[in-house]
């Protein structure tokens, strides 16, 4: 069995880690043929209080979990203490070190930066916090009009509903793009703005 780490905080936008939480459980428990599973982790193991107020909570902290091969770091205002909290950083580096496919949804990628896991490297975040994944990195080639940015062991998104997106694209790149599709048609996303 192979595991998908999705990182708790509080603080962490709501539906930066529900989106791909939707995306990849529906993938990972409708075909379990695939030999994947997803878990929700905090630091504690207790659960967070979320930037608008929802409570999750994990199913494990981080030293009960298991080995990921894919690990996602949402954003949300919480990221913002996150880049600055050292000990959050090194366990970063010590994951880049481990995980071979290191994910992160809006902000989560200047937490990223921040632990220097995206040098020299093509990224991207939330809209409004591009000139900050700049300043923090200015070696990282930021990619402004892109959902999501692969790059092969790392792979960033833009903000907030772009993480279903990228979580869409994790499906179609570990298991294919039938599969891929099968899960777009079962959470029935097929976005159409209203404006």
């Amino acid at each position: 069995m192979r595991h998908i780490g999705i990182l708790l905080f509080d603080g962490v936008e709501e539906l930066d880690a529900v989106g791909p939480w939707e995306v990849l459980a529906f993938w990972t428990q409708t075909f379990p043929e695939d030999n994947y599973d997803v878990c929700l982790l905090s630091a504690d193991g207790k659960p967070v209080t979320a930037a608008k107020g929802m409570l999750l909570t994990p199913h494990t902290s981080r030293s009960e979990a298991p080995d990921f091969d894919v690990f996602l770091h949402p954003g949300g205002r919480g990221a913002r203490a996150l880049m600055v909290d050292e000990q959050h950083l090194e366990w970063m580096r010590s994951l880049r070190a481990q995980v071979p496919l290191m994910t992160s949804v809006c902000t989560g990628s200047l937490v990223y930066a921040a632990a220097g896991l995206l040098a020299d490297r093509p990224a991207t975040s939330y809209w409004d916090s591009l000139a900050l994944l700049a300043e923090l990195d200015p070696t990282i080639e930021v990619r402004s009009q892109e959902r999501w940015v692969d790059d092969g062991d790392v792979v960033t998104s833009a903000g907030v509903s772009a993480g279903i997106d990228m979580a869409l694209h994790l499906v179609r790149r570990l298991a294919g793009e039938g599969r891929a599709r099968q899960v777009r048609r079962g959470i029935q996303y097929d976005p159409q703005p209203p404006v």
